[in-house]
């Protein structure tokens, strides 16, 4: 099992030990003890960055095991990892920004089923509960940018093994991926577009 140290640690670098490293192809798999790198999942793409002289290009959990493609040999031992910063920041900017638009309209009686966090495709998915608003881009717009306004701090707990993330006074959502420390982090999010199919609700987003 390796383990997930950007579950409570928003540190770029550090020293690991490398458990394996096998061929695959034209790539190299990297077991780590400990990791820094979100491989992906829950709909945010994985980091990428490097161990030791290696670059790493994708990073997939495989069970309880995270494993790093990377683009050459790695030594068994101690070896520094970094982590790519820009691609972690906007990585952790659009899953944030998702969770604001799940809070808001669940907050408006739809329930969050889905939510995708990738950079010019970024959505979250909706379908309606019992007695559902009926919501347009610009009043999304302003409740999201009102809780920006605010600068809502990142809360991070463990509860009965399941790791919740939450903003200020927010619900708490399970979630394992990557998020800013505040919500001024975030920069601008914009609400691009709404689509509705067969009843569910999709909200297009992105940041700048």
């Amino acid at each position: 099992m390796t383990l997930r140290l950007f579950f409570h640690s928003d540190d770029l670098e550090s020293n690991v030990e490398v458990l394996d490293c096998s061929p695959q192809q034209n790539e190299f798999a990297v077991v780590l003890r400990s990791t820094l790198f979100h491989p992906q999942g829950g709909g945010q793409p994985c980091d990428t960055g490097w161990i030791a002289d290696g670059q790493v290009l994708r990073v997939v959990q495989e069970g309880p095991t995270i494993i790093h493609y990377v683009d050459r040999p790695v030594a068994p031992g101690m070896a520094v990892i970094r982590v790519d910063e820009q691609r972690r920041q906007l990585n952790s900017r659009l899953h944030s920004a998702g969770h604001l638009i799940g809070h808001f309209a669940e907050s408006r009686g739809w329930k969050p089923i889905k939510a995708h966090h990738w950079p010019g495709e970024s959505r979250v998915q909706f379908q309606p509960g019992e007695h559902p608003e009926e919501l347009d881009r610009s009043i999304i717009q302003q409740g999201i940018d009102a809780w920006i306004a605010k600068d809502l701090p990142r809360l991070v707990a463990l509860r009965e093994g399941t790791r919740e993330v939450s903003f200020g006074e927010l619900t708490a959502y399970g979630c394992g991926g990557t998020h800013v420390r505040r919500l001024q982090d975030l920069g601008a999010v914009t609400i691009a577009s709404l689509s509705q199919k067969k009843g569910m609700l999709s909200v297009h987003y992105h940041v700048d």
